[in-house]
């Protein structure tokens, strides 16, 4: 950790990344942990060159029935990591395919190397995107995009990413850790509180109605007035100097 930000890496290199239930769970954890400690502010996730993550275990899944999906709950840790209330900057090289493209959206921002390549090709499987692929896939490229993706297992490059929203930036694979980390630097200066509120502001408008959406927002915004930090920042403002935020 540097700086306010922690780095968790995915290293599951003999199955470039395979997402199984133990290795969610594990992801999930440390998170969760990074969330809870009071010094962090921004959590990058990233996986290893040739992968973010290529898919879920196809092994460990070929035996289940969906009474054993149903009631082991398959997807509560999935749950836990979109609930982190901190940023997520998701780091991606190389495939960022089925589950590795559901938890980079998870994520708050994709910042990816030119090596990318997205999709969700389930379809090829005969089965379809069960952590959210099919939702915000289409929230973040459209619906004729999305559905031209998942009908058709079609991946698409970083730089098709970018175009299409689905990521924030595409930069060479050289510069992938320093870029990612310059922005979650960024991130992690300024007040803790007002960006947990504005990451949640942010998701409010993919997950409720416009309206209330807006109510939650300038509530959070009141809110956000009886803090220190933003005095803080006011102060700093009108003195033309740098603020110092500490998180109350």
């Amino acid at each position: 950790m540097n700086d306010g930000v922690c780095r968790v890496q995915i290293n599951r290199p003999e199955a470039l990344n395979a997402l199984n239930t133990e290795l969610i769970r594990a992801i999930a954890d440390t998170l969760e942990t990074c969330d809870r400690n009071g010094e962090i502010r921004c959590m990058i996730l990233t996986g290893i060159d040739q992968a973010f993550a290529a898919g879920a275990d196809i092994h460990e899944m070929q035996s289940l029935s969906p009474s054993d999906f149903l009631h082991s709950h398959f997807f509560k840790d999935w749950e836990r990591i979109r609930r982190i209330k901190k940023p997520v900057i998701a780091q991606v090289s190389g495939f960022v395919l089925g589950g590795g493209c559901e938890l980079a959206m998870i994520c708050d921002c994709i910042i990816a190397s030119e090596t990318a390549v997205f999709g969700q090709p389930e379809i090829r499987l005969g089965v379809i995107p069960g952590a959210g692929g099919t939702q915000r896939l289409t929230r973040a490229l459209g619906k004729s995009k999305a559905m031209e993706m998942i009908l058709t297992g079609r991946t698409i490059t970083a730089q098709e990413a970018e175009a299409t929203g689905l990521i924030s930036r595409v930069v060479p694979a050289d510069q992938l850790e320093e870029e990612t980390r310059s922005l979650a630097k960024v991130i992690a200066a300024h007040a803790p509180l007002a960006v947990q509120l504005a990451k949640q502001s942010v998701l409010n408008a993919a997950e409720v109605g416009f309206a209330e959406g807006l109510l939650l927002e300038q509530n959070s915004f009141y809110l956000l007035f009886s803090t220190n930090d933003q005095d803080e920042g006011f102060e700093a403002f009108l003195e033309k100097r740098k603020p110092q935020f500490h998180g109350n």
